[in-house]
């Protein structure tokens, strides 16, 4: 029985993950919150952890107020030590117990602009090419792709990516972007993008929603799966993107929740210098996955959210 411990257990995705762990009698599963230990002390990260010696550290934990760091020299420090030293303390006891450690990262590491790809055999003259016929470039960043965040909160994600690759050896980071789920234990915690529009929706006769920022939604149930998935089949250790498939703008994504929802709203694209915010976005984040295999529709998940509300 191998022990796993996972921290930010009443996060969103920290709650599937205690889930999946819990459902299978080869684990002995420790699920810690902020209540349980402080990540951002090194001191008792390295006592509590060694004490209970697990064979995988699972951090779900991070700060994501991503307005809030922008604007905000107290709270940018705060997501400092919670998003970029933190994962280092980790990945540092992990080592020394050589222990697999998982962290979590996020699509805002990148800068918004991805390179077009053009179609194999190529030759940058187009006069005389058919190649582009047809062709179309799929846009976002792999896995290889240079981190280059716009805002605070990317920067801090950027310095625990580097912290983890710096004090650790047998490390997993998993990128994912718009996280949504069942609501997290946290009293503090985020409602996810879809309950938002729900709400909103149920009170409102129109809604106006940005029709930029093209990512991919992450189902927190479905990255849990693939967590496990990607541990128990020992993939090299390194980078990976994680999201469910078809990547789409906010809007769009609030149309195909109100079709499953039969919500007769009306939804109104808008850009986003509509509702100015601290932060930057970038324009297109979608994550490209080139090492596993791909996880099923954001609407085939949402579907199965919206059943189990």
């Amino acid at each position: 029985m191998k022990k796993v411990l996972i921290i930010g257990a009443n996060g969103m995705l920290g709650q599937e993950l205690a889930n999946i762990f819990k459902s299978d009698s080869e684990y002995k599963v420790t699920a810690w919150d902020f209540n349980k230990i402080d990540i951002t002390d090194e001191t008792q990260v390295k006592e509590k952890i060694s004490k209970l010696n697990p064979e995988i550290i699972i951090n779900s934990a991070a700060y994501n107020a991503v307005d809030l760091c922008e604007k905000d020299k107290a709270e940018f420090a705060k997501a400092k030590m919670l998003n970029g030293k933190a994962p280092g303390y980790l990945a540092k006891i992990a080592k020394k117990l050589d222990a697999t450690f998982v962290h979590y990262s996020t699509d805002y590491v990148f800068s918004g602009m991805p390179e077009i790809p053009e179609p194999a055999g190529c030759a940058g003259s187009c006069s005389s090419c058919s190649l582009h016929e047809g062709f179309v470039p799929q846009l976002g960043f792999d896995e290889n792709a240079i981190p280059e965040p716009v805002q605070n909160y990317g920067k801090t994600k950027l310095m625990g990516e580097d912290a983890v690759q710096r004090n650790g050896e047998k490390y997993y980071i998993i990128r994912l972007s718009k996280l949504f789920g069942k609501p997290a234990k946290s009293k503090t915690a985020k409602k996810s993008f879809f309950d938002v529009m729900l709400e909103v929706g149920k009170k409102n006769k129109e809604v106006k929603v940005v029709d930029e920022e093209t990512s991919c939604f992450t189902y927190a149930p479905d990255l849990a799966k693939k967590t496990k998935e990607i541990i128990e089949s020992e993939k090299p250790y390194g980078i990976f993107h994680v999201s469910n498939a078809d990547a789409c703008t906010w809007y769009e994504a609030v149309v195909e929740l109100y079709k499953m929802t039969k919500i007769k709203t009306k939804v109104i694209p808008v850009s986003s210098d509509e509702f100015p915010r601290p932060a930057a976005r970038p324009y297109v984040s979608s994550l490209i996955n080139t090492k596993l295999n791909p996880l099923r529709s954001y609407k085939l998940a949402l579907r199965e959210y919206l059943k189990n509300k």
